[in-house]
């Protein structure tokens, strides 16, 4: 471990800061458009059954091959990996966005609307607090799965840890592809973490178990 690091050290703290913006980066684009866009399809049911089934084919295409579809569009680099892994990310913040809001207790949005409540009012106040729990459920989900995939970005010269798991395997060198391994594993742990804690922090205190 330490001649890894002594060998190593540099480029290890490089490509995992360009695998976290990388992701973060995707993650947070999700988060933009996926939660109020789930929050607008509860008002149209019949439009989110369409759109969710488009997110879910999206999500079904393999995660190579759609880093390599936006090799013609975008080129390679940095910012196809983060349109591929933003595409990605916005099923399981997009579904869960839309049933956390739709299973916010009627006799909650009746009583928001009894006090005077506008419809923005009683989003904002009432449906997206007692909705947070699923819907970090959501963001913390697509973390981990964006912070995984990120490692194939390598494919496309978008760097990251990938680059060295991929140099490990082409070389027959398993310190690199150990090297590489353990810090994104370490990586998606912490980010979920960290957005447990920040799930807490979010969640009205009556929904907190």
């Amino acid at each position: 471990m330490i001649d890894f690091l002594n060998a190593h050290g540099s480029e290890l703290i490089t490509k995992t800061w360009e695998q976290l913006y990388i992701s973060a980066l995707a993650l947070i684009l999700g988060v933009i458009v996926a939660i109020p866009l789930g929050i607008l399809l509860t008002r149209f049911p019949k439009t989110a059954k369409v759109v969710i089934g488009i997110a879910s084919m999206l999500q079904t295409v393999p995660s190579l091959a759609l880093l390599a579809l936006m090799i013609p569009l975008f080129g390679i680099g940095k910012f196809p990996a983060i349109v591929a892994l933003f595409i990605y990310s916005l099923l399981p913040i997009l579904r869960n966005t839309y049933i956390g809001m739709e299973d916010v207790d009627p006799v909650l949005k009746d009583s928001a609307k009894g006090m005077g409540m506008t419809t923005m009012q009683s989003i904002i106040q009432v449906e997206i607090p007692m909705a947070t729990p699923v819907i970090m459920a959501g963001v913390r989900l697509s973390a981990v799965y964006v912070i995984a995939w990120a490692t194939l970005a390598s494919y496309i010269g978008a760097g990251g840890l990938g680059d060295l798991i991929f140099n490990g395997l082409n070389l027959f060198q398993p310190d690199l592809i150990i090297g590489g391994t353990i810090p994104v594993t370490i990586l998606a742990l912490l980010v979920d973490y960290l957005l447990g804690k920040l799930e807490k922090r979010l969640t009205p205190i009556s929904e907190r178990s």
